[in-house]
């Protein structure tokens, strides 16, 4: 072997190894107040299993719920050092100061699932617009007109969207009234959704429909309408397309269609991303979209394992 060739076999073979040790030192913070929602978990534990095929260690920290906690915790990441960090739903404009401290100090901002601002590199999330248009005019289409419960989260940017198109959707209806709402407590929604929906039925049991943000409440809601025994009279819809919800529609309760997110894809859009940025590209846009689709009985053996 020439003494050429050996040294390019050699400066090959340096290339490598710095190439796969950089790759391997990675370290990529999840953050989110919401890791014991169904929704929640999946997407993360989606992106958390690719993150680790590309090397990457990934550090998830759960707040439960608690605000003020999460941008302690940014703090805490950021004085680590990290080289990104994924904000795992939650709302960015509550850590706007740490957004900019991340900014400071060189890291990278990914949204999963949560909303984007100025700062950030960009989010993944589903169009939640078109998640609640999709779900309210089923709902609509299935009463036809009638009294109906609202269960909602405004803290979730994306879940907040939701309720501003169900909000506009009603207003446009003189024959749909609104005669209960619950701001659904998290962690804890299938629990506080079931008390909140026993009690408003208890003083309007001439119920038609139960509209849900998410799958969680329209869990719980319809697990208070068996108890009532109310459950050939009142159509529940959700959002999200969890298993448990998913096996619901299928068992013929009152829960009758569901809105499903793809997380995998959120997945694979994150870390396509976070790549692209380590490699110092430019991203063309701010907000990417995965894909959505409505679950009914009719269609929802197509998606239970």
């Amino acid at each position: 072997m020439s003494k050429k060739l050996l040294l390019l076999l050699i400066v090959l073979f340096v290339f490598l190894a710095s190439f796969s040790l950089y790759a391997q030192e990675k370290e990529i913070a999840v953050l989110t107040p919401y890791l014991q929602s169904v929704t929640t978990n999946e997407m993360i534990r989606s992106f958390e299993e690719k993150a680790e095929n590309e090397g990457w260690n990934v550090q998830v920290i759960d707040t439960k719920g608690d605000f003020n906690q999460l941008a302690n915790r940014y703090d805490d990441v950021i004085s680590q050092g990290v080289d990104a960090i994924v904000m795992g739903m939650g709302d960015p404009n509550q850590l706007k100061k740490q957004i900019q401290n991340a900014n400071e100090a060189g890291i990278p901002v990914f949204g999963g699932d949560a909303n984007y601002i100025e700062g950030m590199e960009m989010n993944v999330t589903s169009n939640n617009y078109v998640l609640a248009a999709q779900n309210v005019s089923y709902l609509f289409n299935r009463i036809g007109s009638g009294k109906i419960i609202k269960l909602y989260h405004s803290a979730h940017p994306g879940v907040h969207k939701r309720e501003i198109i169900f909000d506009a959707m009603v207003e446009s209806r003189d024959d749909i009234e609104v005669v209960g709402e619950h701001y659904v407590q998290v962690p804890g929604p299938i629990e506080n959704a079931m008390q909140a929906v026993q009690s408003i039925l208890l003083s309007n049991p001439e119920i038609d429909g139960v509209w849900a943000a998410w799958d969680e409440p329209a869990i719980g809601a319809s697990m208070a309408i068996k108890q009532a025994g109310l459950e050939e009279d009142i159509i529940v819809v959700g959002i999200d397309g969890n298993s448990q919800a998913l096996e619901m529609i299928k068992d013929a309760s009152s829960l009758k269609a569901t809105v499903k997110q793809d997380f995998s894809a959120m997945g694979d859009i994150l870390v396509e991303k976070i790549n692209m940025v380590f490699a110092g590209e430019e991203l063309t846009d701010r907000i990417y979209y995965a894909p959505s689709i409505i679950i009914t009985e009719d269609n929802v053996d197509q998606f239970i394992e």
